[in-house]
């Protein structure tokens, strides 16, 4: 597979410490940065961080953040991320919830040499519950301009003291200057996790006498760091970006009596440091580990026809198609039950979070003598899984694994469309962790095989220059079942972004549906004038009509700093089929033509077949991977050029 991802980790041999550093002293508001009109690097720059701190600490038995941004708009209308805030906080039962305080959120201004200051007024400040675990506080800024600087302030008290999220550095905007800031008691030991390729200019990690005790602190201060511009083809960005995590890896309750309760033994206890221990934590909790040993509630759930089955293979998927067709998901994501959930409701109820569905998928298996195997991961949004920094909060997915003659399989039950190896592309995260009653093994996480489009054109060629014909656009696989999911959630949306704003012509009878086989296809009716040029008594045009794109997407200019990650390696397949009117000939076409790669992962085809009045045109684009390293970047712009001017060639039709 080709992919490659850099890690760094961070030692404390090899960055130098500046101690006349002053971490987390805020700036003051300088009047040149409020008169200023543009980014003097790049005056195409929408927006400057000039400063910017997360600080953590740990102080009476609770984890507190004060967070610090101060932004400076260049140009209001491309700065839009900075404009709407959210701050999500998670609720717990048991009051154990986290909470914000302390948010001031600030719009500074220069009007006649005097800085005028606009403060968000409480009612423009409030709750939503847009999730089922969390509170999200939202805040806009009011009178913003382009010059003016934005500031807020917020602080969030929070009893999980083990759950410090990971902070990203880089941004897409130049930061003037960066602090993150960790302090923790010295009975607590956590990881901590430096990934990318950003050095701290200033560093400081030692141990210290500070909120009345021995602590550790860990500080790095960045300054004038460049921006790191959103890329196509980036399932997450932040992945590549430099950044900090820290997770608890052990206490000691001891040197503190009654300061933690962690565990009913005291003492010193350690926590994730291997994927191992995570493996243990898992078969030991509830959530997880109790729900596979409910074999009893499952053991005649299973229609006697599945378990008669001889073939494990066809077993495997008749179990999968019974999950499928009796239980629905709840669009939550979990590496287990959910709290006060599990096996038992999802059987009630009928509908559960993906690690209800999946653990019952294994449990089925199981009571049907398959050895289904829970494999563990992340999914996209929540980062890569690390060797070197297991993670047990980082997990939300889970799915089965059947090894069937040495072949491994995996099945996922969560959408009606999925196959054997066909994995939600939400899920298709790099890696994740078989966890068997004995071990954790690492297993490779991606789309196998290639998913396939075609996109069809039967046109007909009228003598006043007007084409009529039928479209078809069909996919297979993974592409199959997430357009189908699209459609599924808005009809109207999809057919709307899909095909009448891309396809500006008149086109009827569009019909949207998933086919027998799983493939998924949208079809209609054309006819339209605007395909045809009247040229000197010839009729000019491009015999790929409508499916001939004037540019690509592989368009970056700047060097690429990222993979190129697009889910599933593919074919891509555009067949036009043109037949001209009685009395017409074709004076030229195209001739046919192919090119690749020197190792075949891009190839392109572009085939010319003439019969009569009738030509057709058949073009297929094949990748072969769905990740390839940023070093391939220049070969897929490349090749995405030359298409792009081959399917640019025109055909002329006289009359005879």
């Amino acid at each position: 597979m080709k992919t490659k991802i850099l890690q760094l980790m961070l030692t404390c041999a090899i960055l130098p410490m500046f101690a006349q550093y002053k971490f987390l002293d805020i700036p003051k508001l300088d009047n040149d940065d409020l008169k200023s009109t543009a980014y003097a690097k790049n005056p195409s720059e929408a927006a400057e961080i000039l400063y910017k701190s997360y600080h953590y600490y740990i102080s009476d038995g609770q984890l507190n953040l004060d967070v610090v941004s101060r932004v400076k708009i260049y140009k209001k209308d491309q700065a839009g991320k900075f404009l709407d805030q959210e701050i999500y906080t998670y609720d717990g039962k048991n009051n154990k919830s986290e909470k914000v305080t302390s948010l001031k959120v600030l719009t500074y201004n220069l009007v006649n040499d005097k800085v005028e200051t606009t403060t968000v007024e409480k009612n423009s400040k409030y709750k939503s519950k847009e999730s089922k675990n969390y509170t999200v506080t939202k805040f806009a800024f009011e009178n913003v301009k382009d010059g003016s600087v934005i500031e807020y302030k917020y602080s969030v008290l929070s009893p999980y003291v083990w759950s410090v999220d990971k902070v990203t550095i880089e941004d897409n905007v130049p930061t003037r200057r960066f602090d993150y800031v960790l302090d923790f008691p010295k009975y607590l030991g956590f990881n901590i996790d430096y990934k990318g390729s950003l050095t701290p200019k200033n560093r400081d990690v030692a141990d210290k006498n500070i909120y009345g005790g021995e602590y550790y602190t860990y500080r790095f201060g960045y300054e004038n760091i460049a921006p790191y511009r959103d890329e196509k083809y980036v399932h997450n960005l932040d992945n590549y970006r430099t950044s900090i995590r820290a997770e608890l890896n052990s206490t000691n309750i001891t040197r503190i009596p009654g300061a933690y309760d962690y565990s009913d033994t005291g003492g010193f206890k350690s926590y994730a440091v291997s994927w191992n221990d995570i493996r243990k934590q898992l078969y030991e909790s509830e959530f997880f580990g109790d729900q596979l040993k409910k074999k009893s509630l499952v053991k005649e759930l299973l229609p006697a026809d599945i378990k008669t089955i001889s073939s494990p293979e066809e077993k495997a998927a008749a179990v999968q198609k019974f999950v499928q067709k009796n239980y629905t998901w709840n669009n939550y994501y979990t590496v287990g039950a959910e709290e006060g959930k599990g096996i038992r409701n999802l059987l009630e109820t009928r509908v559960g979070s993906s690690g209800e569905i999946n653990l019952l998928l294994i449990l089925l298996m199981r009571s049907a003598g398959l050895d289904a195997q829970p494999v563990v991961l992340s999914t996209i949004g929540r980062g890569l899984l690390l060797d070197h920094s297991p993670s047990l909060n980082q997990l939300n997915y889970v799915l089965a694994l059947v090894d069937i003659g040495g072949k491994a399989t995996i099945y996922d039950a969560t959408s009606k469309m999925m196959l054997p190896n066909l994995i939600r592309p939400t899920a298709l995260n790099y890696n994740g962790y078989l966890m068997t009653e004995k071990e954790a093994k690492k297993i490779n996480i991606f789309s196998p095989g290639k998913s396939t489009t075609y996109l069809t054109v039967d046109a007909k060629l009228n003598p006043d220059g007007t084409v009529t014909g039928n479209f078809s656009d069909r996919d297979t696989q993974l592409y199959a079942m997430m357009n189908n999911e699209r459609y599924d959630q808005d009809k109207a949306a999809y057919q709307k972004e899909s095909y009448k704003e891309r396809y500006t012509f008149p086109f009827t009878n569009i019909k949207t549906e998933l086919l027998d086989n799983n493939d998924f296809q949208t079809s209609f009716d054309f006819d339209s004038d605007s395909f045809v040029d009247g040229i000197g008594g010839k009729m000019v045009f491009n015999p790929l009509l409508f499916l001939y794109n004037k540019s690509h997407e592989f368009d970056q200019s700047d060097e690429r700093r990222s993979p190129i990650e697009l889910y599933t390696g593919y074919d891509k397949i555009k067949k036009v089929t043109v037949t001209l009117p009685d009395g017409y000939v074709f004076e030229n076409v195209p001739k046919s033509k192919k090119f690749r790669t020197e190792d075949s992962a891009i190839q392109y085809v572009y085939k010319v077949t003439q019969e009569g009045n009738k030509l057709t045109v058949e073009t297929t684009t094949t990748v072969e991977d769905p990740v390839y390293p940023k070093e391939y970047y220049p070969a897929f712009k490349q090749i995405f050029d030359n298409i792009t001017k081959m399917e640019g060639q025109v055909v002329t039709a006289v009359k005879k």
